[in-house]
């Protein structure tokens, strides 16, 4: 497509795409924040319950908020409530808690891929829609204006 050619429609128009487009990765990329969050959060868990089968006197550290921590004893190492989603918590053993535990870190280790791909995907599509600015202001004297181009 030749420059000179460009409709100021067509600039409006990418315009709102690129603006749609960074919105979309923002939310995009805070998901993968919270998908990453949760997978760590899943990996403690999986360390908590395996190291807790190997205590001998089923004493742990039971963090209770603002970095402190107290010494407790768990009365039955073999049992663990597993919030299944939607607040709903179901008693596992020890061993189908670490399993339930380690299914999900695979799932959200697959989810996290999916959604760093579409913000890739994104990315390429924002940096292409820059470069049809940037070369549409450049033809026109023009700087690209903020937030429009040369990302």
């Amino acid at each position: 497509m030749i420059v000179d050619s460009v409709d100021p429609r067509e600039v409006q128009t990418l315009q709102m795409y690129l603006n749609e487009y960074g919105q979309q990765m923002e939310v995009l990329a805070q998901q993968l924040n919270l998908i990453e969050q949760q997978r760590l959060e899943s990996l403690a868990a999986v360390e908590s319950i395996q190291a807790l089968g190997q205590s001998d006197d089923g004493a742990v550290l039971l963090p209770i908020g603002g970095g402190a921590v107290v010494r407790a004893k768990v009365l039955d190492p073999e049992h663990v409530m597993v919030n299944i989603g939607s607040d709903v918590v179901v008693e596992r053993t020890h061993a189908d808690a670490v399993e339930y535990l380690q299914d999900r870190i695979t799932e959200l280790e697959a989810l996290g891929k999916k959604v760093a791909g579409s913000l890739e995907q994104l990315r390429g599509q924002v940096n292409e829609i820059s470069r049809r600015l940037e070369a549409v202001y450049r033809q026109r004297g023009q700087p690209p204006q903020p937030g429009q181009g040369g990302r």
